[in-house]
Order: structure tokens, then sequence, then C-alpha cells
């Protein structure tokens, strides 16, 4: 019995540890993607993404970039965008680069694996994003779109469906009016909130299964699945195995990034643990979400392609960073090391959660708890 509890003790502290680690970025993530969900408008976004051409691939990215949300309501975002009026490729494209291209995830990566992930994620992101619009050209096929379109209009319910309709801009006046106004601090504690509960349950799962599997499995167990120290081998190996761990783990966005650092220190090649936190569009409920949205057929479509684009993007990304002398040679990840305590990672922490107190006595004095209550209705057409 002590062995046991021994052991659940010890993933516990790794969850902890991790958590508290990234407290700030992730709040700071939050923050900047509030804010830009404040003075940023989404109502023009579909009627700039209705064309096939490299100019709509663009702003699909850029739009999605700057749209942060968790996975679930990106897919529902997506599917709004599509039946009102974008292109089904696009509308994939600006759910990736919602996942994959945020402030959030970028710090996450930044304060738990170093700059080399960002940059790394970042690159892969556009990497992964010309592979999709390529691939979608090449092969998409009009058949699928009308059927994907027909099952669209159904209207069928998936999850996140009120978060991704929301529209928290403030766009009445100046931009600097807009910005300092009370309603754009409304606005702000909303989206803030709105943000983080989406995603809380991925994280308590990204922390809590990282905090198992460093605790629990040995590195052994992780060289043998991942084929460490064989060049070129470990590298493709990496690459078409990452996405697939990530379907299985069933956990999205942010969450994906304490996992992936387990992942690196066990020994997958650079490249598999970029195309592990891309994997996050394809576990096994987005996949049920896609198969209510567009048809069982479209939802097989869909996943070989992203899976295609996410084994390519870690692929290219390992190449590169592997040729330019920029992938880390250490695997031991600081933060499986170390232990919360009174350092300047602590003081930050409480100055975020003062801020976040801050903002959500603003949030429950404006009627914030019934904006959570209407995250997962469904979204009108």
């Amino acid at each position: 019995m002590a062995f046991i509890f021994g052991h659940v003790g010890d993933a516990l502290r790794l969850a902890v540890a991790m958590f508290w680690q990234v407290l700030w970025p992730l709040a700071l993530g939050f923050l900047l993607s509030a804010i830009v969900d404040t003075l940023v408008p989404r109502r023009a976004i579909a009627r700039a993404l209705g064309r096939d051409d490299a100019r709509s691939v663009s702003r699909a990215t850029a739009f999605g970039a700057i749209s942060s949300s968790c996975s679930y309501a990106a897919v529902a975002l997506a599917r709004t965008l599509f039946r009102k009026g974008a292109t089904l490729p696009n509308a994939i494209i600006f759910e990736f680069a919602s996942t994959n291209l945020v402030f959030e995830l970028g710090l996450v990566l930044l304060i738990l694996l170093g700059w080399q992930f960002l940059a790394a994620e970042f690159a892969g992101g556009l990497f992964m994003v010309a592979v999709l619009a390529v691939i979608f050209r090449l092969t998409l096929r009009r058949a699928l779109v009308e059927r994907a379109s027909r099952q669209a209009e159904r209207g069928l319910v998936g999850r996140m469906e009120g978060h991704g309709a929301m529209d928290m801009s403030v766009t009445s006046g100046r931009f600097l009016q807009r910005a300092f106004s009370g309603r754009a601090y409304t606005s702000v504690s909303h989206s803030f909130f709105m943000n983080a509960y989406s995603v809380w349950t991925d994280l308590m799962l990204g922390f809590l299964i990282a905090g198992a599997l460093g605790a629990w499995v040995p590195n052994d167990a992780w060289t043998k699945l991942f084929i460490t120290g064989h060049g070129g081998i470990s590298a493709l190996w990496g690459a078409l195995i990452g996405p697939l761990v990530a379907m299985l783990s069933f956990v999205c966005s942010i969450g994906n990034v304490p996992l992936a650092a387990v992942l690196w220190r066990g020994g997958i090649s650079f490249g598999g643990a970029i195309a592990f936190v891309f994997g996050d569009l394809i576990i096994i409920p987005i996949l049920n979400i896609y198969r209510k949205y567009y048809t069982g057929r479209v939802t097989v479509y869909l996943f070989v392609v992203s899976y295609a684009a996410m084994a390519l993007a870690g692929l290219a990304v390992g190449a590169v960073f592997t040729a330019l002398g920029w992938v880390p040679a250490n695997r031991n990840v600081s933060v499986f090391t170390t232990t919360v305590s009174w350092d300047f990672n602590t003081f930050l922490n409480i100055a975020t959660l003062v801020l976040v107190g801050v903002l959500f006595v603003r949030f429950l004095r404006t009627s914030g708890v019934s904006m959570l209550r209407g995250m997962n209705a469904p979204a009108s057409a």
C-alpha cells in the first residue's frame, strides 16, 4: 500500500510542479488572447474566407491565430464559418491555426521545453497550413464538399458550440476609446474566463497524465517505443507515431504540452514531439464531432489529410532544425527536477493570481456565470 501511495504521490507532485511552472505564462497567454478577442471583431471573417486562393489561406491562418480557443471551440467555429460562406479548406485551416499558432501554447512551450520548441511549433504550424492547402487543392472533390455542406446544415450538436459562436469584440468608437472602455474591461474578463474554462479539463488531464507517465514509466520503455538513437529511422518513426499517440491520449489544446515534455524526455525525436503537439485535432472525440458535422466519409478524408500534414510538418521541422544545430541536446527537462519554492517564478505566479482575482470580480459582477452556461449551447447558423 505504501508503495502504491508513494508512486501516486510522485505523480501528483510532478503534475503540480509542472502546472506551477507554467501558471503565469498560461494566464498571460489567456490575457493576450482575451485582449485580441475584444479588439478584433469576427463578424467579417467568413466573407474573407470564401475563396480558395493564397490570399484567403493567409487570412484563414491569420484570423485563426488571433482567434485563440480550445480545440473543441475551434472545430465548432470552423463549422459556423463554413455554414456562413467560408470554403471547407479555409475553415479547416482556420481551425488548425487557432489551435497551433496561439499565444498561450507558445508561451507554455517556451517555459516547459525552450525556445527551440516554440520556434519549431511556429515554423511547423505555417508549414502544415501550406501542406494542407496543397493537399486540399489536389484531392478535395466537389462531391465531398457538397456532402459536408448538407451535413453541416443539419446543425448536429458537438461541443463548445456556444463558445465558438461568441463574439466578444467591442466595435463602437475609436480604437483607444474601445481599448480603455468599461465594455472592453468586461469583455476581456469574460473572454479570459471563457478560454480558461474551455480548456481546464484538458489541462488537468494533461498535467495528471504527464505526471503519471513521467513518474511511473521507465525510460527503457520509451526508448523502445520511439526507436531512440537510430538517426533517420528514429526521426521518421517519431513524426509518424507522434500524432497517433496524441490521437489516443484524448487530450487536446495546451494539455498536450506537458505530455510532449514527457515524450521528449523519454526519447521521441524532435520532429516527433512537434508532430505530437499538432495532433490535438485528430483525437478520437474530435473525430466523432467531425462525423456529426460533416459525415463519416468526410471525417475519414479529414483524418488522412490532417495526419499527413502533421507528420510531414514534424518531419520537415525536425530535419531543418537538426541541420541548423537547433535541436536541444539535453533531454533532462528542468520541470522534472523543479519543485514549488520561493523563487522568481513563484512571485510571478502570485502577481498573476492577483490579476486573475481582479478580472474574476469584474467577471462575477457582469453576468459572467450566465455567459459560461451558454458555452455548450447549440450555435445558430
